[in-house]
């Protein structure tokens, strides 16, 4: 049986990404693309409708194969990886369309979150969902609710909860702002700055890019499939390419 991957110390690199190449039949929807996530760190990819940003998500997860060198807390991912596997390791995706059990309540939802710990052999998910309820009291308002009867703002925080009852290392969110109104992103993104202060890396997909530029440490723009321009979110946010293209009149007209 593998060794557990030892806990990252801060700044150190959680995934590494280099040349990731992902094809859909015979068309390449990426193209050698690369980028790192640290822990304690948020990196962004932002990028229009088609790029690639979910296609990334889904390859790094092992839900598409890929070509190119992933390594994560430090070893390297075969092409053939298995999301229990991942999940077990501590990566979590939060998928754009947040994949509830809509018959189910908030707290069967939450704990399902928990099947892999706990089919490891960790009895912990009772502490880890009263420190979700902590962070999303609303939940708690809702523990007995169907998720299916919740608004879209109180499903996003259950898609992030049922997340962090895997005690993730590293998070991968796509599209957390996705058909929200602007005072529920508001919210949505101060969560994540908190989850930052935990420690958790976090990888986040999304298409407001002014919302993303202004959470994370480091951003990535993914055009067409290739990483066209990357650096720090603040010089970034003032690129005027940036501008132009994703904070100005130019994301109106996309």
């Amino acid at each position: 049986m593998r060794a557990p991957a030892p806990e990252p110390g801060d700044g150190a690199s959680v995934l590494e990404v280099k040349d990731l190449r992902v094809a859909h039949g015979r068309v390449e929807a990426l193209h050698g693309v690369s980028l790192s996530v640290r822990r304690g760190e948020i990196a962004t990819v932002i990028g229009p409708n088609g790029a690639g940003k979910t296609t990334l998500l889904s390859a790094l997860m092992g839900l598409l194969p890929a070509e190119g060198e992933i390594l994560y807390l430090g070893r390297p991912q075969g092409r053939r990886r298995e999301v229990e596997a991942l999940v077990r390791a501590g990566m979590t995706l939060v998928p754009e369309r947040r994949e509830l059990f809509a018959g189910m309540s908030v707290e069967d939802n939450l704990l399902l979150g928990a099947y892999d710990r706990r089919r490891a052999g960790h009895r912990d998910e009772a502490e880890t969902m009263a420190g979700v309820f902590d962070r999303f009291p609303r939940l708690l308002e809702r523990r007995r609710q169907l998720a299916g009867t919740l608004s879209g703002g109180e499903r996003q925080m259950l898609a992030m909860g049922r997340a962090l009852m895997a005690r993730p290392r590293l998070l991968l969110l796509d599209e957390p702002s996705l058909g929200l109104a602007p005072l529920v992103i508001g919210e949505v993104f101060r969560i994540v700055r908190e989850l930052k202060r935990t420690g958790v890396a976090i990888l986040l997909v999304e298409q407001n890019a002014r919302a993303a530029l202004e959470v994370a440490d480091f951003g990535y723009v993914l055009e067409l499939g290739e990483v066209t321009l990357s650096g720090p979110s603040g010089a970034l946010a003032a690129d005027p390419r940036i501008i132009e293209a994703y904070l100005g009149l130019g994301l109106r007209r996309r």
